[in-house]
């Protein structure tokens, strides 16, 4: 249900002077019957009414339009007083502006990450199943073909957890790629403090290079310098390259411009 005021300014607007409820309102006082009495015919003749004044009194029942197209009401504020007619295509009223539309927030980014050691360089790599290397998966035996061909130890090193984003299923703390990328580069400044030493750090896969490298696919076989993380190195996933063997020969050329860094640092 509406306000008085508020009901009171839309029969204002409308010119409805008497307004009767199809059923009895609860706690409401008795209708007035000498409201609802017609009022008197004056005849045109003996009291002239200006032009802006002839209109006639409607009720509730003839308030609908005739015809299908409705003339545009504008409603008056309470405490304001209602306009002698309503006019059909009001000239100086500005049309309300449509108030803006909420941002939808969007999902967080979805990835897995395992953060390895191999001789003097880290390795950032994309889980494809999201679960942790096994030592027959495909991925991990292509991982294990990249480093021999790159002079590093086959065998590398598992550093702590996977990371997994989002951290949360549900609530109210800032999961989107920033909040992502701040953690991602804060878990891999941490490791590398701890283990010193670190040549480069290869980034493999989108997830990788994205929220670790701040970059995309565009600079995969590339080098990149990072922020608080130095030297790195972006490589297409795993998963990609086998899917995508024609992806290969770029890698192999690629890594022999940027082997020097680890092999001049041994």
């Amino acid at each position: 249900m509406i306000t008085e005021h508020r009901r009171r300014a839309y029969l204002d607007a409308m010119q409805v002077a008497t307004w009767l409820p199809r059923v009895a309102l609860p706690f409401a006082a008795p209708s007035r019957p000498e409201l609802l009495a017609p009022a008197p015919q004056v005849p045109l003749e003996d009291t002239p009414v200006p032009a802006a004044e002839t209109a006639p009194q409607t009720t509730v029942a003839d308030a609908r339009p005739a015809t299908s197209v409705r003339p545009r009401i504008e409603i008056p504020r309470p405490g304001s007083a209602p306009r002698a007619a309503v006019e059909a295509e009001p000239e100086a009223a500005a049309e309300p502006e449509a108030a803006p539309a909420k941002a939808e927030a969007l999902p967080p980014p979805r990835f897995s990450l395992q953060l390895l050691r191999a001789g003097n360089c880290l390795l950032l790599v994309e889980l494809p199943t999201g679960e942790p290397f096994q030592s027959r998966d495909p991925a991990y035996l292509l991982l294990k073909d990249l480093l021999r061909a790159a002079g590093l130890p086959d065998s590398p090193q598992i550093l702590g957890e996977p990371v997994r984003w989002p951290l949360l299923a549900r609530g109210n703390m800032d999961q989107g790629p920033d909040a992502a990328r701040d953690f991602v580069q804060g878990f891999v400044g941490v490791r590398q403090e701890e283990q010193g030493d670190c040549a480069c750090i290869w980034l493999i896969g989108l997830p990788a290079v994205r929220f670790a490298g701040e970059a995309d696919a565009t600079a995969f076989n590339r080098e990149l310098q990072v922020e608080g993380l130095g030297a790195a190195w972006a490589l297409p996933g795993l998963e990609l390259l086998m899917d995508e063997p024609e992806r290969k020969g770029e890698l192999w050329q690629a890594m022999r411009r940027v082997m020097r860094r680890w092999k001049t640092t041994e």
